[in-house]
């Protein structure tokens, strides 16, 4: 078991920068493949990246590539996205979500463990 806090959504303006905060309540932090999605009203939840045990492999949604970057300290057990460049239509909740094992799904329907989601609002 592992429980997934979300943090650092708000409301920022188009071109700015946010970054989200997810912390494990496990040590054993590196076991899991971590994985941040979005959900925005009215629309099915959508990979936007994740990132492997040890951090050494990352994956992106097309949408984000070179604007959001994931990164993850296993020693404080805990998952991050810089979020560059905002826009519009960026705007959703964010999730935070584990998966055990070594390999790094893109598909939600492939994660144990899910975060409370935070909101992202970018303004235009």
């Amino acid at each position: 078991q592992v429980q997934l806090v979300v943090s650092g959504g708000g409301l920022v303006q188009a071109g700015g920068s946010l970054r989200l905060s997810c912390a494990a309540s496990r040590r054993t932090f590196s076991v899991f493949a971590m994985g941040w999605f979005r959900q925005a009203p009215g629309k099915e939840r959508e990979f936007v990246g994740a990132v492997s045990g040890n951090g050494a492999s990352t994956f992106y949604a097309d949408s984000v590539k070179v604007r959001f970057t994931i990164s993850r300290d296993n020693v404080k057990s805990t998952l991050y996205l810089q979020m560059n460049s905002l826009k519009p239509e960026d705007t959703a909740v964010y999730y935070c979500a584990a998966a055990l094992g070594w390999v790094v799904p893109t598909k939600d329907n492939a994660y144990n463990y899910w975060g409370q989601g935070t909101q992202v609002t970018v303004s235009s």
